[in-house]
């Protein structure tokens, strides 16, 4: 099957600093990836980079997508805390129905109303007319990825997306993502800072280090035969998430 996105070699530097200093990887339809690492391995630049928000300073980005969207770590900042749930989704269904590149909403299985989109993301319809300030941060990252689907991206990024979230929502919110995937046939790029948040979701997993892949592969291979001390390193620190995820 042919590959949604393909990286390669792809480096990207501020200043002097070069935060991603040459990886390659795909991605494919329908497939979860995670890349791990630690705060500053470089995880978060590729998501950006991909994203347009950050230039790339070589390599290249062969993307078939459609559409790419991205979700946040800080579910709240992200939201405008002067609209409501209902005015967030309608501006950004509204914007996308303008876009040339849009698919219509019953090729993608996306829905084209802000109520359609909070039961696709297991929110109560109470929620329309609340703000931010109002909500969870666990509900704030479900607006969150319901805005994101509106767009009816072919290729979700999820930089961080749980990690500031208590692990029994975590788990909640790796679900959705990972039924999303099954409903709408997303592939998904899911960025953490630890094993455990990908064990039971990524089909495949890279884990970053200073700016380079230190390991990489299939799930279950990647848990059960690390190739580096770094990967041992992050394992030996895996909570019980996947527990959570498994119920």
């Amino acid at each position: 099957m042919e590959n949604i996105l393909e990286i390669r070699d792809l480096r990207v530097k501020y200043g002097d600093f070069e935060a991603v200093k040459g990886v390659s990887f795909t991605l494919a339809p329908k497939e979860i990836l995670g890349i791990v690492g630690e705060s500053g391995s470089g995880k978060s630049t590729i998501a950006r980079t991909l994203m347009g928000l950050q230039k790339k300073t070589g390599g290249e980005i062969v993307s078939k997508a459609g559409s790419m969207q991205m979700i946040f770590q800080d579910a709240v900042g992200s939201l405008n805390p002067r609209m409501t749930v209902r005015q967030t989704l309608s501006e950004v269904l509204k914007v996308s129905s303008r876009g040339k590149r849009a698919k219509p909403a019953e090729s993608s299985g996306a829905p084209a109303a802000p109520e359609a989109l909070l039961d696709l993301v297991g929110l109560s319809r109470a929620v329309l007319d609340q703000y931010p300030r109002e909500m969870s941060g666990g509900q704030c990252q479900r607006v969150s990825i319901a805005r994101a689907l509106a767009c009816r991206p072919d290729v979700l990024i999820a930089d961080e997306p749980v990690s500031a979230l208590d692990v029994s929502v975590q788990a909640r919110i790796l679900n959705l993502l990972r039924d999303l995937r099954r409903k709408l046939g997303l592939s998904i790029l899911l960025i953490a800072h630890d094993l455990a948040v990908v064990k039971n979701v990524c089909d495949r997993i890279c884990v970053m280090e200073k700016g380079l892949f230190v390991d990489s592969g299939p799930s279950a291979r990647v848990f059960e035969s690390p190739e580096s001390d770094y990967t041992r390193r992050l394992l030996a620190a895996v909570p019980d998430v996947d527990r959570e995820l498994a119920g």
